[in-house]
Order: structure tokens, then sequence, then C-alpha cells
């Protein structure tokens, strides 16, 4: 938490006036699909965007639509105030994707000098290695590697032009807890030295540690952006994490509670506020012990806006 405050801080000087990225009014079928409905989305100069969803919501298509891998329906896409696939523009652009095979019979290092070849103005090759922390691996071949080194290889040919522009699509899969950590510091440095980056995860962890704003997306539209604290603001209430003997009937019966499930030898109340149930928890159980009470999450945040989509839209079907 210390280092995303930190971040967040080492951005203020970056001006964020400037729209690198953006969808304007944006549909994109697949056959019968709609992947994207009229969708408008912005990234701005020298911050972190997490683009979260569910499978299938749109997060890829948005993303491939922003380098230039496919035109829309309707609607503009615009990258550096000009058309994605313009050459200049994507020599200015990096992209992580979860797409596409890399030889696996050539070195890492031979990977970053070959990538390093496609632009003008390259990153130094050690530099790559070490922002990738892939400097004890630079002469083995891709397909020795573990998943999780394939991953930092991925992101060493992304940041390889140095560009301006650079999007992450599930950056950190495969990943132990260290290796994870460095990059989410690499991703600070870079967007400390003016960099943007564009951020998808199923970690919301990790986008709350690293974005300075949050978009959600399901079934093709946004459905809320802010900062991570903007969007969970939208979820009141508080957890509740104790150990009772009450049984879960009796749990669901308080008044204020909205959820109960258990967690192994605890179980976890989800309530409207907390002061109330705590109060009746410890006047129903004189054993009661192992008392946490927490605000709600992220992950709590983005779980109660995706299901009111579904059940939004499960009314209107």
């Amino acid at each position: 938490m210390i280092a995303a405050m930190e971040h967040r801080r080492s951005t203020d000087s970056v001006s964020t006036d400037f729209t690198v990225a953006s969808l304007e009014g944006v549909n994109k079928n697949y056959g019968e699909v709609r992947a994207l409905r009229g969708v408008n989305f912005q990234v701005r100069a020298g911050e972190v965007v997490a683009l979260l969803g569910p499978n299938g919501a749109g997060k890829t298509t948005a993303v491939k639509l922003l380098l230039g891998l496919m035109p829309p329906n309707a609607g503009r896409v615009r990258v550096f105030g000009g058309d994605p696939t313009n050459p200049a523009n994507r020599t200015r652009t990096g992209a992580m994707l979860q797409v596409g095979r890399v030889p696996e019979t050539l070195r890492v290092r031979e990977h970053i000098d070959l990538f390093s070849t496609y632009y003008q103005n390259p990153m130094p090759a050690e530099k790559i290695l070490a922002a990738a922390g892939l400097e004890k691996l630079r002469d083995r071949k891709f397909g020795e590697l573990s998943g999780g080194q394939w991953q930092r290889v991925l992101f060493a040919l992304a940041i390889c032009g140095d560009p301006d522009l650079l999007f992450l699509d599930e950056p950190t899969v495969g990943l132990d807890v260290e290796a994870r950590r460095l990059l989410w510091d690499e991703i600070r440095h870079l967007v400390g030295r003016g960099k943007t980056v564009l951020l998808t995860t199923h970690y919301l962890q990790e986008a709350d540690a690293l974005a300075d704003r949050i978009a959600v997306i399901n079934k093709g539209e946004i459905i809320a952006e802010g900062t991570p604290a903007e969007i969970k603001a939208r979820t009141s209430g508080k957890r509740i994490r104790c150990i009772t003997t009450l049984d879960l009937q009796r749990l669901r019966q308080i008044a204020g509670v909205t959820e109960v499930k258990e967690d192994r030898e605890a179980v976890d109340i989800h309530a409207r506020e907390a002061e109330s149930v705590v109060r009746e928890l410890l006047a129903c159980d004189a054993t009661l012990s192992g008392l946490e009470v927490t605000s709600g999450g992220l992950e709590d945040a983005f779980l109660a806006l995706t299901q009111d989509t579904v059940r939004n839209g499960d009314r209107s079907n």
C-alpha cells in the first residue's frame, strides 16, 4: 500500500491532460456477438489505467482495437491523436499480450536483440534484461523456461522500444510473489519516467496497487470508472470475520446482514453497518473470538458491479 501511494505521488508532476489513447463511441461485433457497445474510454498521459472485467467482457477486444489489430464497426479509435496503425504511432507503443507464439529455440538475449531491431531508438539490452529480471537467463533458450520466466521475457520484449504507451495483458500470470513485486516496481519506474500503461488483470490486488484509475467493463460496456478508492466506495458495507457458535441460518437473521459464508474455522459476514451486527453477535455468543471488521475492498466492489449488471440484464431479457 505504501509503495502504491508513493507511485501515485511520483506521478503528480506528470501532466495527465493529454489523451494518449481513446475509444470514442466504439462498437465491435463478431458476427452476431456484440463485443463492444458504444464504448467511450480514455487513457491519459503518465497514468496507469486498469481495465477490469469478467472473461468475455470485452477487455481483449478493446486492447486489440487500440493496438490497431482490428477495426471497429462504428466509432473512432485514436492513439497519440491519430490512427493506431500509423507506423510512427506503433513505434511508440509496446504490448505484452497472452496471444501468439515466440520461437522456442532462440535464446533470451537473441529474442531481445531481434525485437530491438524493430525500433529506431531501442532501450539498451542490458537495461531490458535488468528491468525484466533476466540477467541470469540471458543464454537460456525460450523453450527451456518456466511459465513465469516466459512472462518476464514477454515483458522484456514489450519494453524493447522504450515505448511511451505500454499495453500489459495479464502481465504477472505465473509469477511468484517476489517476481510479481519486482515487475510492479518496474511498472512504477516506467510511469515515473512519464510512460503510460494500460493494464488488464484478474489480480484485483494488482490493479489496486498499481492503477491511478480503474475502468470496469462488462458485456461490452464500461459500467464504472474512477480511482481505486472511488470504485471501492461504490460498494457500501463492512466485512465481519469471527469464530462463533451461532449457525449460518441464525447469522443470516441478524438485522443488517446481507451475506454469510464459512471461511475455514470462521465465518465471513457482509453487513450494511458493522456496529449493530457486532453488538448482537457479542450478546448472543459469549464465546465469540477472532473478531475482525474491515471495509469492503476492490474485489467486493468488482463483484457487486458486475453481478448487478448481470441481474439487470436478466430482468431486461
